[in-house]
C-alpha cells in the first residue's frame, strides 16, 4: 500500500511539471538540409532541358519544399531529414497536396523531385536547383 502512495504522488507531480512544462508555444524544427543552402538568387530548371528555367529568390529555403503550391498555405509532416536528404509530405486547403524530395550536393545545387495534386490535377516534376547569384 505503501508503494502505491508513492507512485500515485510521483505521477501527480510528474502531471503538474509536464503542464507548466508544455505551455511554452511549439517552435518549427530548424530542418537540417534547408538550413544549409545558401541564400540568393537560384534557377530552377529541368534537367537536360534547355529552356532558361525558374529564377526564385531563397530567402527562406522551405519555398523549395511545395514550389507547385508557392505562397499557399500548408501544413507538412517530415518524413526524412538528414543533411543531405530530405523528403516532406504536405497538404494545402482540402484537395491541394504534394510529396517534395530534396538531394543536396552541394550548399548551392539541390535536386528536387514532386508529386502531387493541384487545382484537382496531378503534377509530377523533377528539377536541379542551382544558385546563380544575388537577388
Amino acid at each position: 500500500m505503501k508503494g502505491m502512495t508513492l507512485i500515485k504522488t510521483i505521477s501527480a507531480s510528474t502531471a503538474v511539471f509536464l503542464a507548466f512544462s508544455v505551455s511554452a508555444p511549439a517552435q518549427a524544427p530548424e530542418l537540417a538540409l534547408l538550413t544549409g543552402l545558401q541564400k540568393g538568387e537560384w534557377t530552377l530548371k529541368t534537367r537536360g532541358s534547355t529552356d532558361s528555367g525558374k529564377k526564385v529568390c531563397l530567402g527562406d529555403p522551405s519555398i523549395l519544399l511545395q514550389i507547385q503550391h508557392s505562397g499557399a498555405t500548408c501544413s507538412r509532416y517530415i518524413i526524412q531529414d538528414t543533411p543531405s536528404s530530405i523528403r516532406v509530405s504536405y497538404k494545402c486547403g482540402s484537395s491541394d497536396h504534394g510529396v517534395t524530395t530534396i538531394k543536396r550536393e552541394s550548399s548551392g545545387l539541390v535536386q528536387i523531385q514532386s508529386q502531387g495534386i493541384k487545382a484537382n490535377a496531378p503534377f509530377s516534376f523533377s528539377v536541379e536547383g542551382r544558385r546563380t547569384g544575388s537577388c
